[in-house]
C-alpha cells in the first residue's frame, strides 16, 4: 500500500526528492516550535495577551527579511541562500541547547526563525523552478509530506522533553538542519527552471526584473483578493498553535503538553498517510474548491474541540477533522499561486504575500489574545469561527474572478 501511495510521485525531477528528503530531516528535529506558546507560558510564566504582543513584534521584525529573501530568491541562486541561512540558523540551536532557557535564549531562537524565514522564499520557489504546471501539486505535496514525515514523532517526543530536558531539544533540532544542509549543498547540483509549454503556462512567463511586484500585484486582482483571504486563513490556522495549546493546559494541567504533543504527532500521521491519497483522489478538483472545502473541514474541527475540549477522545477527532482541512489547503494554495504569477517574481511576490498574511494574522491573533484573556476561551474561538467564514465567503468571490481572468487554466 504505502509503495502505491509514493507511486503518485514518480517521474519528478531529481532535485524534488532531494528537496523532500532536506526537509524531512529538518522536521525530524523540529520540537520547539510546536510547544513555543508552552514555552512562553509555563517556563517564562507569560499571560496570552503578552505572548501574542511578542508574536507581533516578531512578525514586525521579520517583516525586512521576508521581502530581503524574495528578492534574493529571484536575484541569486536560491541554493546557496538556503545553505548560509541554514549555518546561521544551526549555530543559533546549538547555543540555545547550551544555556538555560530564559528570554536571552529566546531571543536567539528568535533569530534562528528570521533567518530560516528568509530562505522560506527560496524553497518554496525552488519547488515551483523545477517542475511545470502539470506536475505543480504533486511537486508540492511531495514536499508537504517530506515536511510532516519529519514531524511525525517529534513534537511527541518534545512532549516528554518539555518539562525537564527542553535543551535536548534544541540540540536535536540544530543537528537535524545541519543534515538537511548538506544534503541540498552537495546534491543539488541543476537548478535550471523547467517551463510550461501549454496554454496555460502563458501566466508564468517571465517578465523584466525591474518591473515593481506590487504594482503587479495590485493590478491582479484575484492574486490580491487571494492574499486577503490567505491573512484570515493564517490566523484561523494559526490557533491550533496558540488556542488549542493554551486551553490544553488549562483544562488538562501538567499532562496538557504531552496531550498536545501527542494531537501534533496524530496530525502529522494523518498528514503522511492521506496526503498522497487525497492528492490522487481529488487531482480533477480546482485549486478554489480545495481551498473551500478545507477551510470548512478547519472550522468544523475547531467546532468540535472548542464544544468537547474536556474529553480526550473529541479532541483527538478534531485534529483528525483538522488535519483533512490543512491537507486540502495545502495541496490548493501554493500551486493556485506559482501558475498565477511570472516565474521572474515568484520569489518577491511569495515573499510580500508572506509579509503580508504574516503582519495581518499577527494583528488579529494580538486581537484574538486580548479576547481570551478578557472574555475567556468560547468568545475567542467564536471570534476566530467568525473569521474563517469570512474567508470562505472572500474565496468564492475569488473564485468568479478566477474563472474570467485566468480562462486558459480552465480549459
Amino acid at each position: 500500500m504505502f509503495s502505491n501511495l509514493l507511486s503518485e510521485y514518480k517521474g519528478l525531477r531529481r532535485e524534488l526528492y532531494i528537496l523532500f528528503i532536506g526537509r524531512m530531516m529538518t522536521n525530524m528535529g523540529s520540537m520547539i516550535w510546536p510547544m513555543f506558546t508552552l514555552i512562553l507560558s509555563k517556563k517564562l510564566g507569560l499571560s496570552a495577551g503578552t505572548i501574542a504582543t511578542y508574536m507581533l513584534i516578531f512578525s514586525i521584525v521579520a517583516l525586512p527579511m521576508n521581502l530581503i529573501g524574495g528578492k534574493l530568491a529571484d536575484k541569486y541562486s536560491k541554493k546557496n541562500i538556503i545553505v548560509i541561512c541554514d549555518v546561521v540558523s544551526i549555530a543559533s540551536y546549538i547555543y540555545c541547547s547550551l544555556v538555560e532557557i530564559n528570554f536571552r535564549a529566546i531571543v536567539v531562537f528568535a533569530a534562528a526563525s528570521l533567518f530560516q524565514t528568509i530562505e522560506w522564499p527560496s524553497y518554496d520557489a525552488l519547488v515551483a523552478d523545477f517542475t511545470s504546471g502539470a506536475d505543480r501539486e504533486r511537486a508540492y505535496s511531495l514536499s508537504y509530506l517530506g515536511a510532516n514525515l519529519g514531524l511525525v514523532l517529534s513534537p511527541s517526543i518534545a512532549g516528554f522533553l518539555f518539562n525537564e530536558h527542553l535543551n535536548l531539544a534544541f540540540l536535536i533540532n540544530g543537528i537535524s538542519i545541519a543534515i538537511s544542509t548538506v544534503l541540498i549543498a552537495f546534491l543539488i547540483k541543476d537548478t535550471h527552471k523547467e517551463t510550461d509549454e501549454s496554454a496555460s503556462g502563458i501566466y508564468e512567463q517571465e517578465i523584466e526584473f525591474g518591473t515593481s511586484s506590487v504594482k503587479y500585484i495590485l493590478e491582479h486582482r484575484v492574486i490580491l483578493i487571494y492574499i486577503i483571504a490567505c491573512v484570515f486563513a493564517n490566523v484561523v490556522y494559526d490557533m491550533w498553535n496558540y488556542l488549542m495549546p493554551l486551553d490544553m493546559g488549562f483544562v488538562h494541567g501538567d499532562s496538557g503538553s504531552v496531550l498536545y504533543g501527542t494531537m501534533t504527532s496524530l496530525n502529522c500521521i494523518e498528514v503522511v498517510i492521506f496526503t498522497a491519497l487525497i492528492t490522487k483522489w481529488f487531482r480533477k478538483m480546482r485549486d478554489t474548491n480545495k481551498m473551500v472545502a478545507g477551510e470548512g473541514l478547519i472550522l468544523l474541527g475547531y467546532a468540535i474541540f472548542m464544544i468537547f475540549m474536556k474529553n480526550i477522545f473529541m479532541c483527538y477527532l478534531s485534529i483528525f477533522v483538522f488535519t483533512l482541512g490543512e491537507i486540502f489547503n495545502t495541496l490548493a494554495s501554493s500551486p493556485f499561486l506559482t501558475r498565477r504569477i511570472p516565474s521572474s517574481h515568484r520569489g518577491r511576490i511569495m515573499a510580500i504575500m508572506g509579509v503580508s498574511v504574516s503582519m495581518g494574522a499577527a494583528l488579529l491573533r494580538n486581537l484574538v489574545g486580548s479576547i481570551y484573556d478578557a472574555k475567556g476561551s468560547l468568545t475567542a474561538w467564536i471570534v476566530v469561527l467568525t473569521l474563517g467564514v469570512t474567508e470562505i465567503a472572500l474565496l468564492a468571490v475569488m473564485k468568479s474572478m478566477d474563472k474570467k481572468d485566468y480562462d486558459e487554466l480552465y480549459k
